[in-house]
């Protein structure tokens, strides 16, 4: 399997009724190993088992949820099933965020994009003149965050945010989620100053932010204040460390082990080559993108793809900082009752708030 198509089978987590008939039954109390293991095989491959116990820097609501059992062996989603239960979550997730972070939201269009554009209640009249783009998570084919993402950072800067409701795959593969957000950005120019627009999006969205400043820079088109990397990754052409290791919950559910075989593009690559520079930034010149704060967490599956972007950010001499919590899965953030996610949303919005005022 292509490196990529194992990527995006992590995020989409696809699969037939007849395989899922085929798994072997979740491991049980019994069957789960009590001490650890290691054989390092002659490629180098390591063969483990850990025995991993919740750590006590975390807060006891990220403990709690970390305690949460999740089978080895969960029957895969369709993509409708995938669809009809993210837009429960992500409908639960604002009325979540909506108590803490009270706000109105508008249903729109900008460019033919649909958005949705977050107001927080209260906002000063001095920001009424920026504004902060939003690409959301989801896997490339389906909406799980352009609530959670927006509503707290709009709170938290006093900052409207348009969340960008990108075409999806697989009936819009790569690049007609960068074309829907580059015609917004193009869009918001002429209404705000780029340096008053920032871009910023977790997991698919953090990928796709990267993906659209390597774009804005092959057209010519000014460069916003700052970028929001959050759990993402700009290499399609290679697997991370941390893709071998966790799953979007961390150290629970299921995970297949990294296989080699016959190189076949996924649905968001399309025939793309995985090197492209637009959908994998870290093989392309980085130089003059704008500050950027990436943000990540060590259970994360997408750590080692943030860190390594992080790094080429570095190499090309671009402002970028990097935040990792310890211990937490992918996108923690998205849960207000975390008092880790409060965190990482106050830094976040802070990140944006200081670059607008440079």
């Amino acid at each position: 399997m292509h490196p990529a198509s194992r990527l995006a089978a992590v995020f989409v987590l696809l699969a037939s009724a007849i395989l899922a008939a085929q798994q072997p039954a979740p491991t049980t109390a019994a069957q789960a190993p009590n001490s650890d293991t290691s054989y390092i095989d002659a490629q180098g491959t390591a063969h483990i088992t850990r025995v991993v116990p919740i750590p006590t820097t975390i807060s006891l609501e990220a403990q709690k949820m970390l305690a949460s059992p999740a089978p080895d062996q969960a029957p895969p989603e369709s993509l409708a099933e995938r669809r009809a239960h993210l837009e429960t979550y992500t409908a639960a997730g604002r009325a979540a965020w909506t108590k803490i972070c009270p706000n109105q939201i508008v249903e729109s269009k900008i460019a033919g994009v649909p958005v949705r554009i977050v107001t927080p209640d209260g906002m000063p009249a001095e920001n009424r003149n920026k504004v902060l783009m939003d690409l959301h998570g989801g896997g490339f084919n389906a909406d799980s965050g352009s609530y959670q993402e927006s509503i707290p950072i709009a709170s938290y800067t006093g900052i409207k945010v348009v969340a960008v409701l990108y075409r999806l795959m697989p009936e819009h593969p790569f690049p007609a989620a960068i074309d829907d957000a580059v015609a917004v950005y193009r869009e918001l120019l002429k209404t705000y100053s780029p340096r008053h627009i920032a871009i910023y999006g977790t997991s698919a969205g953090a990928i796709l932010t990267g993906q659209v400043a390597v774009k804005l820079k092959q057209l010519g088109l000014p460069m916003p204040a700052a970028l929001g990397i959050f759990s993402g990754t700009g290499d399609f052409a290679r697997l991370g460390d941390s893709e071998a290791m966790y799953t979007l919950s961390g150290l629970s559910g299921h995970l297949d082990p990294p296989r080699s075989g016959p190189q076949v593009p996924d649905e968001y690559v399309g025939s793309t080559n995985p090197a492209d520079p637009v959908l994998s930034p870290i093989y392309t010149d980085l130089r003059g993108l704008p500050p950027t704060l990436f943000v990540t967490s060590e259970r994360d599956l997408l750590l080692s793809g943030t860190v390594n972007l992080h790094r080429a950010f570095l190499r090309a001499g671009v402002d970028a900082r990097l935040v990792v919590f310890d211990a937490l899965p992918h996108g923690f953030w998205y849960h207000p009752e975390l008092p880790e996610a409060i965190e990482a949303n106050h830094i976040m919005a802070s990140f944006f708030v200081k670059e607008f005022g440079r």
